[in-house]
């Protein structure tokens, strides 16, 4: 068998490729070679800032432990290589996502496993749980006819996020974010007339019906509030990690009636659960991927023995950056 070259987070702002020997292929199972795959720059910027919560905690199949070392990532297109003796022949050669973290090859059961449509490629597959996230935002933010909705943060959920939204019929769609490249990320597309990119203090408050809160930062949930008007909504889809703020619920929230909604996207809305399971919203996932072309956002390409330069661009000069990928070929 192969050997494997692996990401670790093993320390803050340090991370390390670590080479192991991959054992041999259980009867069910397929080795995959990996062709690319995405940081996820929220996420494990927490962990190589040393932000999250170091406990046992399972994420999807990623990891159980979250404690350094930490082999972290979600977002891994590969390609069948060889496969177990009861593994039907069709999945030689197959191009897959899988929820992984950055490795050279892998070894996968085909339960786990994404075949990706034709008409993609693997590095817009790579944007696959962030278009998952975004169409779980979407459900769960449950935008109406004629709503005044506002997406705080341009990174790249509320990029897709903000896409999703501009297939609708609002009334108006206001994007923000601090840093130029991504505020303006929209306006370089076919949206520029529908979507408007602002900063926070261009805007008034009480405005918005539906406000989401992508920032990862827990002091735009303060922004958040005052500027959602009555009865309004807002959805949180950041994760703060330990980061913490003090929130202002002492002003006009008191009296406002908003609603903050906290949506994941590793489970399925309750009120959706009897109709939607992850089989459907994984199909929609994949259209919706196919409409919006996320691949326009890859700003750098990394290979696995960059690594280290790639996380310190995200964590000094994050201005500069939208999609960060690594590349193995």
């Amino acid at each position: 068998m192969p050997k494997a070259r692996t990401l670790f987070f093993t320390s803050p702002k340090q991370v390390e490729i670590k080479e192991t020997t991959l054992p041999s292929l259980k009867d069910d199972e397929v080795l995959v070679e990996t062709i690319c795959s995405a940081i996820s720059a929220g996420t494990e910027m927490l962990v190589y800032r040393n932000q999250f919560p170091h406990l046992k905690e399972a994420h999807d199949s990623v990891s159980n432990d979250l404690n350094y070392p930490l082999a972290y990532g979600y977002a891994c297109v590969g390609k069948v290589k060889e496969l177990g003796k009861m593994v039907n022949g069709e999945w030689k050669d197959k191009l897959i996502f899988a929820f992984q973290p950055h490795t050279t090859h892998f070894i996968s059961k085909i339960a786990s496993l994404f075949p990706i449509p034709n008409s993609l490629s693997p590095e817009t597959a790579c944007f696959f749980p962030n278009m998952e996230t975004a169409v779980n935002l979407i459900q769960d933010g449950t935008p109406i006819l004629g709503e005044r909705v506002l997406v705080l943060g341009q990174g790249v959920v509320g990029l897709l996020t903000a896409s999703l939204l501009s297939e609708f019929p609002l009334k108006s769609l206001v994007v923000v974010d601090n840093f130029e490249l991504r505020r303006n990320a929209l306006q370089n597309t076919s949206l520029k007339s529908k979507v408007k990119g602002h900063l926070v203090s261009d805007l008034r408050p009480a405005t918005f019906d539906l406000i989401y809160e992508l920032t990862g930062s827990p002091t735009a949930l303060n922004d958040a509030i005052e500027l959602t008007t009555f009865s309004g909504r807002i959805v949180i889809g950041s994760w703060y990690g330990e980061k913490k703020s003090e929130i202002n619920l002492g002003g006009s929230f008191h009296r406002s009636r908003i609603k903050l909604i906290s949506s994941q996207v590793s489970t399925i809305s309750p009120e959706l659960s009897g109709r939607w399971d992850k089989a459907r919203r994984y199909q929609v996932t994949w259209e919706a991927l196919e409409r919006i072309k996320p691949e326009q956002w890859i700003t750098h390409r990394f290979s696995l023995d960059d690594a280290g330069k790639a996380y310190q661009l995200l964590d000094e000069n994050p201005q500069e950056t939208i999609q960060v990928i690594f590349n193995y070929s």
